[in-house]
């Protein structure tokens, strides 16, 4: 019932910045945990952010390690839109890029998610 589609993924030099779009359909994308992925050929699924609507202007935000300092994720409830700020790129971070979406503020995992985008790809050359 909820769709996702991610867009903004490109080819960038080391260094530079892209910012990625989710945008939902479906549902009630207000009450969802919206998070951000990667995942390069062989090798596992990586988190790297997740962000939940508090109530009027608070929201939460929950980075992985790998990451934090250089992207930002945010949303825009009105658009029913999910972003991803990624700044000081590395070739480590090529890879293709999905976002979810947990129908739950509880979950089992990280990785517990509900829905998946189709993924957008970033290459990032030396």
């Amino acid at each position: 019932q909820v769709q996702l589609v991610e867009s903004g993924g490109q080819l960038v030099q080391a260094g530079g910045s892209l910012r990625l779009s989710c945008v939902a359909s479906g549902g009630t994308f207000s009450s969802y945990v919206m998070g951000w992925f990667r995942q390069a050929p062989g090798k596992e699924r990586e988190f790297l952010a997740a962000i939940r609507w508090g109530g009027g202007s608070v929201y939460y935000a929950d980075y992985a390690d790998s990451v934090k300092g250089r992207f930002t994720i945010s949303r825009d409830n009105a658009k029913k839109t999910v972003y991803l700020q990624m700044n000081s790129l590395k070739p480590e971070d090529t890879a293709k890029y999905y976002c979810a979406a947990r129908t739950s503020i509880l979950a089992v995992t990280t990785m517990h998610y509900d829905y998946w985008g189709q993924g957008t790809q970033v290459t990032v050359s030396s």
